[in-house]
C-alpha cells in the first residue's frame, strides 16, 4: 500500500488532506473493513486520535473520503478541459471523444487504486443515505458538463444520452480495473475509437 506519513516530506500535506488521501488508500487496499480511525492515524504516521479530531464519527470519515475522491477525481477527469468546457458551442463530437479517451486512459494508467476506493465508496453509499447524497452531488461535476457539451453537439435527447456515455465510461472503468478486461485495458486509440463510435450512433440525425 502506498503509505502516507505525515513526517516523510519536507513540504508535508495539511492534515486534513493527509487523512483524506490515507483512507483513499486505506480503502484501495484493504476494503471497507480496513477502514478505521486507528488504520488511518497509523498509515499516515499520525499520533492516535488525529483523525476522530478531524471526522468524529465513522460516516464523517466517510464523506471526508468522498469529497476528497471528487477533488483527485477533477484532476484526473478534468471536465474543464473537455472540449467546449468555457463556451459550449464550440465542442465538437471528435474533440469529445478525444478529451474522454485521454481522461479514461489517465485513469487506467495511473489512478487505478483511486477507481478501487471509488468503487468502495458507491457500495457504501448504497446502504448510507447521508453518503449518498454527498456522493452524487460530487458526481454532478462531471455529469452535468456533460450534458451540456452533447447539447451543444446536437443531442436530442442530452440527459438520456449522458446517461448512456457517463455509463459507458464508468463500465470502460470498472471493466478493466475490476471485471474481465483488467488485464490488458485498451490503448488511448481504442477508447478514442469506441466513444466516437458511441457518440456518432447518439447524434446521427
Amino acid at each position: 500500500m502506498n503509505v502516507r506519513k505525515a513526517a516523510a516530506s519536507s513540504d508535508p500535506l495539511p492534515r486534513h488532506r493527509l487523512i483524506a488521501d490515507t483512507a483513499l488508500d486505506l480503502l484501495a487496499a484493504r476494503g471497507m473493513r480496513g477502514l478505521t480511525h486507528r488504520a488511518v492515524d497509523e498509515a499516515a504516521g499520525l499520533p492516535q486520535g488525529s483523525t476522530s479530531n478531524l471526522a468524529r464519527t465513522r460516516a464523517a470519515l466517510l464523506e471526508t473520503a468522498v469529497r476528497r475522491l471528487a477533488d483527485r477525481e477533477a484532476a484526473v477527469l478534468a471536465p474543464d478541459e473537455l472540449p467546449g468546457a468555457a463556451d459550449p458551442t464550440a465542442a465538437a463530437p471528435a474533440a469529445l471523444a478525444d478529451a474522454l479517451a485521454l481522461a479514461l486512459h489517465r485513469y487506467l494508467s495511473h489512478h487505478r487504486g483511486l477507481l478501487v476506493a471509488r468503487y468502495e465508496l458507491a457500495l457504501e453509499a448504497t446502504r448510507r443515505p447521508e453518503l449518498r447524497a454527498v456522493y452524487d452531488r460530487a458526481g454532478r461535476a462531471f455529469r452535468e458538463p456533460v450534458v451540456a457539451l452533447l447539447t451543444a453537439a446536437g443531442s436530442t435527447a442530452p440527459e438520456r444520452h449522458a446517461l448512456s456515455l457517463v455509463a459507458w465510461c464508468d463500465g470502460v472503468l470498472f471493466s478493466c480495473v475490476a471485471g474481465q478486461f483488467h488485464p490488458a485495458p485498451p490503448t488511448r486509440d481504442a477508447l478514442r475509437a469506441s466513444c466516437a463510435e458511441l457518440l456518432d450512433g447518439m447524434l446521427r440525425n
